[in-house]
């Protein structure tokens, strides 16, 4: 699922600004918040799944880092192709197939940006676990996917903030639900990033490239309207855990806040997320809203 690159490389900024020494903010868009309940397993079972995920991000604290009056807005559009197979490959999990299409607009103040475009492209081959039942339902449920980001988004190395990162990841990652009780659930979706390199980074130079990180997503709902409607708090982890190449800092951020999903019928879903962040380094500090609709043919 799948968030936007709101910073990248601020060594020229740093240096204009005299602030010293130069700090990372070089991380890919990924998912901080894009996925939340029930994403151990796709609602529907087998079959062709379209999700339109529209995210807005707003922040106006660069952590770590003197910019007065700066101010970032990001809008996301993902547009995921998903499918499901019926056919057991790997202890009784079932192959499927991700793909997602980011469409990003950027306004900042006053660092450079890149207006909006085409976002890079995800790609994902996975085995989901058919749930584990019990006598009232399911227990428990769970994928592995091996997520890769390419770098096929708009990009400009003039500008600080771009659709596209210019740089290949590898993002696989594990996603589970627990049914504590038929009312109650938790979910969580634990990724490790890793990252290739920039050959053409902001500000031109030599090659840079990211540190690797770890993220995740989690989310507890409890079902209020039987078969309808859950309610519940979400939230999403990053944390760099090595250096970035030519960089100085690691990123970090942590977010919390409310969350619904309603399940119009089997085959269609609408969830509604929001984030407030805190506890940043080396990255922009806000919040972030989801809307996602899912859609089973």
């Amino acid at each position: 699922m799948r968030n936007v690159r709101f910073v990248l490389s601020i060594l020229l900024v740093s240096a204009m600004l005299l602030v010293t020494p130069a700090w990372s903010y070089d991380q890919p868009s990924v998912n901080l918040g894009f996925t939340s309940f029930l994403d151990g397993g796709p609602p529907a079972g087998p079959g062709l799944y379209f999700s339109e995920y529209l995210q807005y991000y707003t922040a106006d604290k660069f952590t770590d880092l003197t910019l007065p009056d700066a101010e970032v807005e990001v809008l996301v559009s993902l547009n995921q192709f998903l499918y499901q197979s019926d056919t057991p490959i790997f202890m009784g999990g079932k192959w499927g197939l991700d793909v997602i299409v980011p469409l990003v607009s950027l306004d900042s103040t006053p660092l450079p940006d890149n207006n909006a475009g085409l976002g890079d492209l995800l790609i994902g081959p996975y085995i989901q676990w058919d749930p584990i039942m019990g006598k009232n339902g399911p227990v428990f449920m769970h994928r592995i996917e091996l997520q890769t980001i390419i770098p096929t988004g708009k990009y400009d190395n003039d500008k600080l903030l771009n659709p596209g990162s210019n740089f290949w990841s590898f993002n696989p990652y594990w996603a589970a639900t627990l049914f504590v009780t038929p009312k109650l659930t938790t979910s969580w979706r634990i990724h490790y990033l890793w990252n290739g390199k920039n050959d053409d980074p902001f500000g031109g130079g030599n090659d840079t490239q990211a540190g690797s990180a770890i993220h995740g997503n989690f989310a507890v709902a409890y079902e209020v309207m039987p078969q309808q409607l859950r309610v519940g708090i979400n939230g999403y982890y990053f944390k760099q855990i090595s250096d970035s190449e030519s960089v100085d800092g690691r990123e970090k951020v942590f977010a919390i806040g409310p969350g619904l999903i309603w399940h119009a019928n089997q085959d269609n879903h609408v969830f509604f997320n929001a984030f407030f962040e805190s506890g940043a380094a080396n990255r922009t500090e806000g919040e972030r809203y989801t809307l996602r609709f899912v859609h089973h043919f």
